[in-house]
C-alpha cells in the first residue's frame, strides 16, 4: 500500500507542475491575440448581458400575461357577486406574486367591477373607483375594436406608467378582454406592475461599476435604476438626457455589426455613442415584447479600462493564477494524501497494524490456489473478563507481532500473509497448492509456538492456546474452493474444532457441512414463513380414560404446515426453531391456540414445557397470564419432559406452585427414560405420569418393560398419582394397560393426532370387540 501511495503522490505532483508550466505558455502565446480580441469580447460580453436581461423581463411580460389570461378565464365564468369574485381575484393575485394589483371588469354596468392588490402581509379586495371605471371602458372599447380589425397590437394590452389614485403608487398595467362562450368581449380582466418592482428589477443589470439600466414606456416615461442611486443629483440629469434622446424614434437605425446574436432577429440591439451629463457613454437598447424600450448606459471609460495596459494586467493575472493554481494544487495533493491515509486504515486494524478483514475479502477476490487459516484464541473471554480488555488487546499485539516475525523467518511459511480478524481472531494466508498432510506438521509447529509464547500482563503470566481452522483450494474428490469460499470454509473449520475440542480441523467439501448449514438456513426461513403466515398449528391426540371408556383429555402438540398444507412433524423444526430463538414464540403459540380451541369445552388438555420454558420468567408470566385471564386453569395439565434433565428445582417449583394455584395440574412426561425419576417426583408435587411409549410399546412382548412398568404404577398408587400410557400402538399393549392398572392411555390404538377434535373411537380388544365413545 505504501509505494502504491508514494507513485500516487508523485504523480499528482508531477501532473500540478505540467499544468503550470502548460498554463504559463499558453498565456503568453495568447497575449497578442487577446489584446487584440478583448473589444470584441467586451462588445459579446455586453450584448449577452443584455439580452440575458431583455430576456429577464420578457419573461416577466409573458408571465404577466398569462396571468391577466387567466384571470380572464376565470371572469369569464361570471361568477357571482361576493366571496366567489374576490377569491378569483385573490387567487390570480397569489399564482403569481410579481403582481400587484388584479381588476376584474364588465361592460354591464350590473356587474360588480372588483380591484384586489396586495397590502402589506395581506390580500385586500375593494370597489374600483368610478374615474378608474372610466378609463377602463375607454381601453375596453379600444381594444374591442383592434380584436375586430383582427390587426391588434400586443402593446395596445399595455399602458404607460400612470399613477393608480386607489393604492396611490406608480403602475403599468396589462389587459386582456373577457369573451363570453360565443366569443363576444364582454369585459376586462388587467393585471398591476408596481413601478416600484419594475426599477428593483432593472436595477439587477451589472456589466460595471458605473452601468445603470433603464426601461421606457410608450410614453416613453423612464423607470430607471438610477431612480434607486444614492446621489439623486449627479442621477437625474442622466436620466432627463435618456428621456430626451426619445429612443423610441431611433430604432430603426443600424446595428453593432461587430456583434452576432441570433435573438437580434426579434429585439433587434441598437447602439448609440452619447454625451450623457458631460460624461461619455454607449447605450444599448432594444424594444421589449410589451413594445417597451429597455436598454443600459455603459460608461465609455469603464470599457477602455479593460483594454488599457493588456500585457501588464496579463502578467498580473498569470502571477495570481499560478499562485492560486499552486495552493489549489497544495491543496488537493492534501486532500489526496488525507483519502488515501483513510483507505489504508479502512484496510488496516487500528489495534495491531496489520491488515484487516476488509483487506483479507479484497485479497481472496483475487487469489486462487492458497489455504487460509483461522487462528482463536482458547478462553480469550475469560481474559478479558478477569483482566480486563487492555490486557485482551496486550495479548493480541503481543500474539499477532510474535506471528508476524515467526511467519517472515520460517521458510515453512514463506509468502504467507497475517490478517486481524473480529476480536479474538488472526488468519494467515498461505499460497500454493496444499493438503491436510502436508500443512499438518507446520500447524502442529505453530500450536507449539502459541502454547510456548512468554506473555506477561502486571508480571502475572499468561499461557496461551488456539484452535485452528484450516481451509485449501484443492479439495480432493470435491469441487475446489474459490478464494471467497475459502473464508466460508475455514470458518465451518474452526467452529468444528471447538465444537469437538480439537486443535485443528480441515474444511472438507465432501462432508457437506456447508450444505447442511445452507438447509439449516433454508429451513430457519420456512419457519419463519409459517409462522408470519399462520402455519404454525396445533393438533390433538385423544386420552382415553380406561374406567369411564370416555375421552377426557388431549395432548396438544405442535405442527408446521408447509407450502402445501401438509403437516410436518416437530422433529424436523423443533431442533432449529432452538437455534435460532423462535423456540418462545413457538411454546407462545401453541399455548394461544389451545386455549382458543378448548375455552368453554369440557375436556382437559396438556402442554409440553420444556425446563427452558419453564425458567423464562417472560414466557411463563404469558402462560399463567393467558390461562388466569381465561379462567381455564382447571382445564390445564402442564407436561414436564423428564428426559430435558430439570436442575434448578427452586425456579421450577416457583412456576408448579403459582400454576397450581390456578388448579393446573403437573405430569412429568416420558417417565422412565432418565436416572432421576423418583426425585423430580418427590420434589415437584407431580399430579400424572406419563409412562414413556419406550416401555409401553414392549408390553405384550418384553417381560422386563411389564415389570418396570407395574413397579411405576405401584409407586404412583402409592403417591396418590395417576398414569398415563403412552404409544398404545395396539389391542394387546391395551390390555396390558387395563391389567397393569393404568388409568388412560394414548396411542394409535386411541387415536393419532389430528387437527380436529376425535371424540369418538372404536377399540378392538386382543379377546372381543368393544365399542365406547
Amino acid at each position: 500500500m505504501l509505494p502504491v501511495k508514494r507513485a500516487i503522490m508523485i504523480l499528482l505532483s508531477l501532473m500540478v507542475g505540467l499544468v503550470l508550466v502548460v498554463s504559463w505558455l499558453m498565456a503568453s502565446a495568447n497575449l497578442e491575440f487577446a489584446e487584440k480580441a478583448m473589444a470584441q469580447l467586451r462588445q459579446r460580453q455586453i450584448a449577452d448581458t443584455f439580452y440575458a436581461n431583455l430576456d429577464r423581463i420578457n419573461a416577466h411580460h409573458r408571465l404577466m400575461a398569462q396571468s391577466t389570461a387567466g384571470l380572464a378565464r376565470a371572469g369569464s365564468l361570471m361568477p357571482r357577486p361576493g366571496e366567489e369574485l374576490d377569491d378569483s381575484l385573490r387567487r390570480a393575485l397569489r399564482d403569481f406574486p410579481d403582481t400587484h394589483g388584479s381588476t376584474l371588469w364588465y361592460a354591464n354596468a350590473a356587474l360588480p367591477a372588483r380591484y384586489a392588490y396586495r397590502q402589506e402581509q395581506r390580500l385586500a379586495v375593494t370597489d374600483v373607483p368610478s374615474a378608474e371605471q372610466a378609463q377602463l371602458r375607454e381601453w375596453f372599447q379600444r381594444l374591442r375594436a383592434a380584436n375586430a380589425a383582427a390587426d391588434s397590437d400586443p402593446s395596445q394590452n399595455w399602458t404607460a406608467a400612470y399613477y393608480k389614485d386607489s393604492i396611490s403608487s406608480v403602475v403599468i398595467s396589462h389587459a386582456t378582454l373577457i369573451t363570453n362562450n360565443a366569443g363576444t368581449p364582454i369585459g376586462l380582466a388587467v393585471t398591476d406592475w408596481l413601478a416600484d418592482d419594475i426599477i428593483r428589477t432593472i436595477s439587477r443589470v451589472e456589466v460595471t461599476p458605473g452601468t445603470f439600466s433603464f426601461l421606457l414606456d410608450h410614453a416613453n416615461r423612464n423607470l430607471s435604476s438610477l431612480s434607486a442611486a444614492t446621489d439623486q443629483a449627479q442621477a437625474q440629469p442622466l436620466i432627463n438626457a435618456v428621456i430626451d434622446l426619445q429612443l423610441g424614434n431611433q430604432l430603426e437605425p443600424q446595428t453593432l455589426p461587430q456583434i452576432v446574436n441570433a435573438r437580434q432577429l426579434t429585439a433587434p440591439l441598437q447602439q448609440l455613442q452619447q454625451t450623457l451629463a458631460g460624461d461619455d457613454y454607449r447605450l444599448f437598447f432594444a424594444r421589449s415584447q410589451a413594445g417597451m424600450i429597455f436598454g443600459i448606459g455603459v460608461p465609455q471609460a469603464e470599457i477602455d479600462a479593460v483594454l488599457a495596459p493588456m500585457r501588464e494586467s496579463n502578467l498580473r493575472i498569470q502571477l495570481i493564477a499560478g499562485v492560486i493554481m499552486l495552493l489549489i494544487s497544495g491543496l488537493v495533493l492534501y486532500l489526496v494524501a488525507g483519502t488515501l491515509r483513510q483507505l489504508q486504515n479502512l484496510y488496516t486494524d487500528s489495534l495491531t497494524g496489520l491488515p484487516n478483514r476488509e483487506r483479507l475479502l479484497a485479497d481472496l477476490k483475487k487469489s486462487h490456489t492458497a489455504s487460509l487459516i483461522l487462528l482463536n484464541i482458547d478462553s480469550f473471554k475469560e481474559i478479558n473478563d478477569f483482566y480486563g480488555h487492555s490486557c485482551g488487546d496486550h495479548v493480541i499485539i503481543s500474539l499477532a507481532h510474535a506471528l508476524q516475525e515467526k511467519l517472515d523467518t520460517n521458510p515453512d511459511w514463506r509468502g504467507a500473509r497475517l490478517y486481524r480478524m473480529p476480536a479474538d481472531e488472526l488468519a494467515i494466508w498461505l499460497p500454493g497448492h496444499h493438503n491436510a498432510e502436508q500443512l499438518t506438521p507446520a500447524l502442529e509447529d505453530l500450536l507449539a509456538f502459541i502454547g510456548e509464547l512468554q506473555v506477561r500482563w502486571e508480571d502475572q503470566p499468561l499461557t496461551l492456546n488456539a484452535s485452528l481452522g484450516v481451509a485449501c483450494s484443492q479439495q480432493g474428490n470435491a469441487a475446489d474452493l474459490s478464494g471467497e469460499q475459502l473464508l466460508h470454509g475455514a470458518n465451518i473449520a474452526l467452529e468444528l474444532a471447538r465444537l469437538n475440542l480439537e486443535s485443528f480441523v480441515f474444511y472438507d467439501a465432501s462432508q457437506r457441512v456447508r450444505e447442511g448449514y445452507e438447509q439449516n438456513l433454508i429451513g430457519a426461513n420456512r419457519l419463519r414463513a409459517a409462522l408470519d403466515s399462520g402455519r404454525i398449528v396445533a393438533f390433538y391426540q385423544p386420552i382415553l380414560n380406561l374406567a369411564t371408556g370416555q375421552i377426557d383429555k388431549y395432548e396438544c402438540l405442535v405442527r408446521m404446515l408447509d407450502e402445501q398444507g401438509e403437516p410436518v412433524s416437530p422433529v424436523h423444526f423443533l431442533d432449529l426453531a432452538k437455534k435460532i430463538r423462535l423456540y418462545r414464540t413457538l411454546t407462545r403459540r401453541m399455548v394461544d391456540l389451545a386455549l382458543e380451541r378448548f375455552e368453554g369445552q369440557p375436556w382437559s388438555f396438556s402442554l409440553n414445557l420444556s425446563c427452558e420454558d419453564l425458567l423464562d420468567p417472560e414466557l411463563s408470566d404469558h402462560i399463567l397470564d393467558s390461562i388466569a385471564s381465561r379462567g381455564m386453569g382447571k382445564q390445564v395439565i402442564f407436561e414436564i419432559l423428564e428426559s430435558e434433565g430439570i436442575e434448578n428445582y427452586s425456579a421450577v417449583r416457583q412456576f408448579i406452585d403459582r400454576a397450581k394455584a390456578q388448579g393446573c395440574r403437573i405430569a412429568i412426561d416420558d417417565f422412565g427414560t432418565g436416572y432421576s425419576n423418583f426425585e423430580h417426583l418427590l420434589r415437584l408435587d407431580v399430579d400424572l405420569i406419563k409412562i414413556d411409549g419406550s416401555l409401553i410399546r414392549q408390553l405384550d412382548s418384553n417381560p422386563t418393560a411389564l415389570t418396570l412398568c407395574r413397579g411405576i404404577v405401584q409407586f404412583a398408587q402409592e403417591l396418590s398419582m395417576q398414569t398415563v400410557a403412552e404409544f398404545v400402538h395396539n389391542p394387546a399393549v391395551l390390555n396390558q394397560v387395563r391389567a397393569l392398572g393404568i388409568q388412560h392411555a394414548q396411542g394409535a390404538a386411541i387415536g393419532m393426532p389430528s387437527a380436529s377434535l376425535i371424540t369418538e373411537i372404536r377399540v378392538l380388544d386382543a379377546d372381543k370387540p368393544s365399542a365406547s365413545s
